[in-house]
């Protein structure tokens, strides 16, 4: 009976902020939301400098006390539907046995699993310290877990929370951050991402900026490493490349291409028979999250294209019911920096964005914040003039967020005047809250670093394109 009084009484909470929204939302008779809301270039002003890393004392990447204690602790989802989670930690020198110690009790930790990966590398005169991964798998849908690493006087505890079993009406929040490198401002996105609701990050790229070092100094990495590890060894944080993540630089000898990327961020995609942990999907709660690589190729019959036709059809939105894309460059974009960098990804992959009726695309590289209305481009081709993106109710809404603070600063300037598919868009830090409802709605917020605070500065809320059929509903 108590959970029937919750249950009735979120629905009223939830259909209460619809009737609002739904009040305040009036569509002109030609149905384009620009025609209402138009498109908007925040006034909001701040500092254009670049920030710049903090030192190597700051206190968020001093190393734990202790000989070869536990680092750089940071977990990711291990399967395909959040029944596992990959624990991934570095220790400087080699371990007898990398274990994982955890159970639902904290004073009774009741289960042991050992790395199934223990790796290490060398980049140029850098050789990292002993990685190790370890899958904790057939674990309890919305169940609280505690682990520890590590042995005796080092041993280091952590605890998360897995996600709701996969089905429509499961509320979930995931947090987006982009392009964060390791500044004080980055360090204001992650503080204020922590204080938030958020039970999932994804990181849409370009992780630690190592490569803005002589010969990519890997020191960097270990310095990253440690500063999330207050959000990401408590919640998953999911990953796709970007551009700083490839790290090649064969004038100093290093030819492989993500190398440090590959080693220390795991990914599940042998779950979704991907063949590179660059790109894959995973379901989580009411979720489907695919993850492309902009740095891979993606041409037709390329690997990630096959993959990406055959993971479209595995979709099941009556489980399932919002479809998100993340990558790291955007599709549409009208910031200067990198204008039209993703036009070669759109022309192969926007038609079944919008034939599969994505939700929303997330991706980074631009350092700044843009929203976009339901926007597609899918009428181009060689023969006439339809080059212009036009209102598609059937098309997804593209948030560019890749103002989490690195070393490069903000992108400025954007194009002018603002187009019309653009609905809000702001130089500034700050992250991302994707907060789903239910099967038909979710409010997408932008906060904002400002003054030490995160404020709401931009926020939408979202019809889910499967189901927004009135049809559908009456299933």
């Amino acid at each position: 009976m108590a959970r029937c009084s919750a249950a009735v009484a979120a629905s009223f909470v939830v259909s209460t902020l619809l009737l609002i929204w739904s009040c305040w939302h009036i569509h002109t008779s030609s149905g384009a939301p620009w025609a209402i809301s138009g498109s908007h270039t925040s006034l909001y002003v701040r500092s254009l400098e670049a920030s710049v890393d903090m030192p190597l004392d700051a206190d968020v990447f001093q190393v734990p006390p202790g000989f070869n204690a536990p680092q750089q602790v940071h977990i990711t989802q291990g399967d395909y539907f959040g029944k596992a989670v990959i624990v991934s930690w570095i220790t400087p020198y080699e371990v007898e046995s990398p274990n994982v110690y955890y159970g639902t009790d904290k004073e009774n930790y009741s289960l042991t699993a050992m790395a199934e990966l223990t790796t290490t590398y060398t980049a140029y005169n850098y050789t990292s310290g002993f990685i190790h991964h370890c899958t904790l798998d057939n674990l309890e849908y919305n169940t609280t877990y505690y682990y520890k690493l590590g042995e005796g006087n080092v041993m280091r505890e952590f605890s998360f929370t897995t996600p709701p079993e996969c089905g429509p009406d499961m509320p979930y929040t995931f947090g987006l951050i982009g392009d964060l490198g390791q500044t004080a401002d980055s360090n204001a996105t992650v503080e204020h991402y922590v204080q938030s609701k958020g039970q999932t990050v994804l990181l849409v790229g370009d992780c630690s900026y190592a490569d803005k070092y002589p010969f990519y100094d890997n020191n960097r990495w270990d310095t990253w490493g440690r500063f999330i590890e207050r959000s990401a060894a408590y919640q998953p944080w999911l990953w796709t490349p970007g551009n700083h993540d490839i790290e090649s630089g064969p004038t100093f000898g290093e030819f492989n291409e993500f190398k440090s990327y590959m080693h220390r961020l795991q990914t599940p995609y042998m779950a979704s028979q991907s063949t590179s942990p660059l790109w894959y999907a995973i379901q989580r709660g009411p979720a489907y999250i695919i993850s492309l690589s902009s740095y891979s190729s993606f041409v037709t019959y390329s690997p990630q294209y096959q993959w990406l036709k055959a993971e479209l059809l595995k979709v099941d939105r009556t489980k399932t019911p919002w479809l998100i894309v993340m990558m790291h460059v955007p599709l549409y974009n009208s910031n200067c920096h990198h204008y039209l960098e993703g036009e070669a990804m759109r022309s192969v992959f926007e038609a079944w964005f919008v034939e599969y009726k994505v939700d929303i695309v997330f991706a980074g590289h631009v350092h700044a914040y843009e929203r976009s209305h339901p926007v597609s481009n899918v009428l181009f081709n060689l023969t006439n003039d339809a080059c212009q993106p036009i209102f598609n109710e059937d098309a997804p809404t593209y948030v560019v967020i890749g103002d989490g603070g690195n070393v490069e600063g903000l992108a400025v300037p954007y194009m002018e005047p603002q187009p019309e598919y653009s609905a809000f868009r702001e130089a500034s830090f700050g992250h991302g809250l994707l907060d789903i409802m239910n099967r038909t709605h979710a409010l997408f917020s932008w906060h904002r670093n400002q003054d030490g605070l995160s404020v709401v500065a931009d926020s939408a809320w979202l019809n889910n394109q499967y189901w927004k059929s009135s049809s559908r509903m009456q299933i």
